[in-house]
């Protein structure tokens, strides 16, 4: 043992007999090999059904455990209960809005979501597991908290300004992990926020309403689509921070064609002869509109129906017909009676 890491004190906890170093770091007595495991359902699934088996471990010295795993080969969909656990459910790890989302930036893989918070504002684990990974990442991250959940995910919570949990711990949903920082690879305060499924980023943006703040659904199919390298995540509110790369056109080949013969030009009709017929359809439509002028007869004394409608060519139903008025009506002297 090094001087670096003379044991200075012993702490039971209520994980076991804890060494604290002069360093301030610390390691268990006689801690128990977990196997990493935290769903056997979905782990079956995951190394005995499939063509390829895919591996996971559990390592609290390595960011990802498995650089291998292609889930673009993923046989079937596997269905993950987002609420499988039976503590708190789902928790915002922070409430600040989204400044950058899953895809690519500037030419390059963003496997995550990042969300604006303050330096020393509190981190919470999204759902609850147990921390795998706790400790500054030279790769960028900054300080990172890894957590795998029961569901079968795990999440990234990268650039924080300090650590409040330690490896193999088991958190809840909604537990504060850290702080809120600026470390590593980070042009200002944020949480860079990761969902990884057997070390392969999902977009959060599949599972998570980041604007009101809860799960979109309880139930995540994961298929392979899913893990298209560089894939557009599927669905965005706000894509600015999404460079897109617009397909080069080929030129368009046009062949040689022999110069078409230009057809005479027909004469245009004189000003004058265009005025003489425009004249002559404003006749003929002036003969069509005109209408016969309604004519009516007076009745007199001793007139019937039958003598009027004889009179002018009418049978005594049309005169009727004519004037709204029964066969039987009595006839008013001095009325008048449409004719035509």
């Amino acid at each position: 043992m090094g001087k670096s890491q003379r044991a200075m004190d012993t702490v039971e906890t209520i994980y076991g007999k804890m060494i604290v170093y002069s360093n301030k770091t610390w390691s268990f007595l006689n801690k128990s090999v977990f196997d990493g495991v935290m769903n056997p359902r979905i782990h079956r699934i995951m190394t005995l059904e499939q063509d390829a088996p895919f591996k996971q471990y559990w390592d609290n010295e390595l960011c990802f455990t498995s650089k291998n795993n292609d889930l673009s080969l993923l046989k079937d969909t596997v269905w993950l209960c987002l609420t499988e656990d039976s503590n708190k459910g789902f928790k915002i790890p922070v409430p600040g809005v989204t400044n950058s989302r899953y895809g690519i930036r500037n030419g390059k893989n963003h496997n995550g979501i990042d969300l604006n918070l303050k330096t020393g504002d509190t981190v919470s684990a999204a759902w609850s597991g147990k921390v795998r990974y706790a400790k500054y990442n030279d790769g960028g991250f900054g300080n990172l908290v890894i957590i795998r959940h029961y569901n079968g995910l795990e999440t990234f919570y990268a650039h924080l300004s300090k650590l409040l949990v330690f490896p193999d711990q088991d958190v809840i949903a909604g537990e504060t992990i850290g702080l809120g920082g600026n470390t590593g690879h980070s042009s200002g305060p944020h949480l860079h926020f990761e969902v990884r499924f057997y070390d392969d980023p999902i977009n959060p943006e599949e599972m998570i309403d980041f604007t009101n703040k809860k799960l979109k659904t309880e139930n995540l199919f994961v298929h392979k689509s899913l893990f298209k390298s560089g894939a557009k995540p599927s669905e965005y509110s706000d894509d600015k921070d999404v460079e897109r790369i617009e397909p080069v056109k080929e030129p368009v080949k046009i062949k040689d064609k022999e110069p078409k013969k230009e057809e005479p030009k027909k004469e245009e009709p004189k000003k004058e002869e265009v005025k003489k017929v425009e004249v002559k359809k404003e006749e003929v439509k002036k003969v069509e509109v005109k209408k016969e002028k309604v004519k009516y007869y007076m009745v007199k004394s001793g007139d019937t129906l039958s003598e009027i409608a004889a009179r002018h060519k009418l049978t005594v139903s049309k005169l009727c017909e004519l004037n709204g008025i029964k066969s039987t009506a009595i006839l008013s002297i001095g009325k008048s009676l449409r004719v035509n």
